[in-house]
């Protein structure tokens, strides 16, 4: 335990202006998405472009073009919110997703994680001198469902959370498996805050549901 206090402390106190940028972006983004804040959309472009730069410095290119999607997803869920809403609506209300149309999210992001995954584990055979990705079907499983997870909170649905909640659980799993302890340690408290959104989503969707037409 004493390893993992230091390895975290060590971790913290090594980061630099983009890394702490980046956290404080990232944690502001999921504060305000789960107040139901529109700024939760700036804030995430803010953490995207940082993020870009980091990646960029450390030519962690594959991470660099799924970036570039969140980027373009942020920007879409910031224009759906203020503009998906009818004009009786001030603001953009939660919604669920039906039965079929979960069905066809599991099985899309499905085959999603799966050709990832396989595009992952054998990059090395397709660029001379690239080393074998580490856990490329569980690397898989945390981008394409980040990717599900953001395309369905910039529609507002609650199932959102869903994928949300199994990437942090996975991604904390992760990075303790890889002994990188204090990204562990900030995705439990995503987990904690993905549970929370969860909660207050369901709130305001069963208070839309009880408003009178």
């Amino acid at each position: 335990m004493s390893e993992i206090i230091r390895q975290i402390i060590d971790t913290a106190s090594s980061l630099d202006v983009w890394g702490i940028l980046g956290l404080l972006f990232g944690l502001l983004a999921v504060w305000f998405l789960i107040i139901e804040n529109i700024w939760t959309w700036p804030s995430g472009i803010a953490y995207v472009l940082v993020s870009l730069v980091v990646f960029w410095e450390a030519r962690l290119f594959g991470d660099f073009l799924l970036h570039i999607l969140y980027f373009i997803l942020n920007s879409y869920g910031w224009y759906y919110w203020l503009y998906g809403k009818n004009k009786q609506q001030e603001v953009l209300p939660v919604t669920k997703s039906s039965s079929k149309e979960m069905a066809l999210t599991v099985l899309l992001t499905a085959i999603g994680v799966y050709v990832f995954g396989y595009f992952l584990q054998n990059l090395p055979d397709y660029i001379e001198g690239l080393p074998a990705a580490a856990l490329p079907y569980w690397d898989s499983a945390t981008s394409v469902l980040s990717i599900t997870g953001m395309w369905l909170t910039a529609k507002k649905r609650i199932d959102s959370w869903y994928y949300w909640l199994v990437v942090d659980i996975l991604a904390t799993g992760i990075y303790f498996y890889k002994e990188i302890y204090f990204y562990a340690v900030l995705y439990m408290v995503y987990i904690v805050m993905a549970v929370l959104g969860y909660l207050a989503w369901k709130k305001s969707l069963s208070t839309q549901q009880q408003v009178p037409l």
